[in-house]
């Protein structure tokens, strides 16, 4: 469901402290983050490859892809260790009434 340049995304429940969920969201296919209560969202393909950032390990702030292991810092998008050298996006998130919402 979007209105505007909002998308919801997903209940804040569907996604347990410390993990990472993949959600389509009409042509957007991202990662949702939970990490230390904050939500994050950023594209869920890695830059560098064909990997699922959401099949990746989530480490603290930090998402390693499976494909190939290079690393980015969810906050920001980041590369945090190679091969990768191209940053993911980032959404802004908002959580309103239980539901995790980005601006797009």
């Amino acid at each position: 469901m979007s209105e505007g340049n909002r998308v919801d995304l997903c209940a804040t429940d569907d996604v347990a402290e410390g993990s990472v969920i993949r959600v389509e969201a009409g042509d957007l296919v991202l990662a949702v983050y939970r990490v230390e209560g904050n939500f994050y969202v950023t594209d869920d393909n890695c830059t560098h490859g064909p990997g699922s950032l959401s099949e990746g390990y989530l480490d603290g702030h930090e998402i390693e892809c499976d494909f190939h292991q290079g690393c980015f810092d969810i906050r920001t998008g980041a590369v945090t260790m190679p091969p990768c050298i191209e940053p993911i996006k980032t959404y802004k998130v908002v959580v309103e009434d239980g539901r995790v919402v980005i601006e797009v």
